[in-house]
């Protein structure tokens, strides 16, 4: 079981909206990304957006926390009862081996996203938050694993934060450089932790 996600419940007209806004984003990058642009995707007018959401800025925290409960929802939905396995489909999920363009794209705009944390406040708060759950997930996995006996009694926490500290810099490298094959080289990277620090051994 992934960790809870907090409570929130997007209304039809919030789920259309983020929706456009993830097109948009693909289309036009954070800075080319403009209500106007998210309201033409929508097929609506900026008053429609506007009704719900102060800024674009605003907008864009909103959609970083729906994506995150997309996510968390999609791998409820996915993981089940083989700790390995589903500890492996997050990180494929988070870190694609073999990305394509719209994984490419996606990639590149949360970096993008994320970069502005960096003097942004708001949006430092809300990265914050994403890598808290995030990081939760991971350790929710590990610590079931060590429960039934799959993984080695190790600190769940800072297998967690290890794994997922190794995504975000791989992520970052794939969307900032031309050098594919180190992504693909911390993957392997990542299943030896796994197999060194995790798996029992026979």
């Amino acid at each position: 079981m992934v960790a809870d996600a907090p409570e929130r419940d997007w209304s039809a007209a919030e789920e259309e909206i983020m929706e456009a806004t993830y097109r948009a984003l693909l289309e036009h990058g954070y800075a080319g990304l403009s209500i106007s642009r998210i309201a033409a995707e929508l097929g609506k007018s900026k008053a429609a957006i506007y009704y719900h959401y102060d800024a674009k800025d605003d907008l864009l925290v909103a959609f970083l926390e729906f994506a995150v409960d997309r996510f968390e929802a999609t791998i409820a939905t996915e993981t089940g009862d083989e700790p390995t396995a589903d500890l492996e489909h997050v990180i494929e999920k988070l870190l694609p081996l073999q990305p394509d363009e719209e994984q490419h794209q996606l990639q590149a705009v949360l970096v993008g996203l994320r970069s502005q944390a960096v003097t942004n406040e708001v949006f430092r708060e809300q990265f914050t938050r994403i890598d808290d759950r995030l990081a939760a997930t991971i350790r929710d996995i590990v610590e079931r694993g060590i429960d039934e006996g799959a993984f080695r009694d190790v600190d769940p926490s800072r297998v967690a934060e290890h794994i997922l500290a190794t995504v975000n810099g791989a992520m970052y490298a794939r969307a900032t450089t031309d050098r594919e094959s180190a992504a693909a080289a911390t993957r392997v990277s990542i299943a030896s932790y796994v197999d060194s620090e995790l798996r029992r051994q026979p």
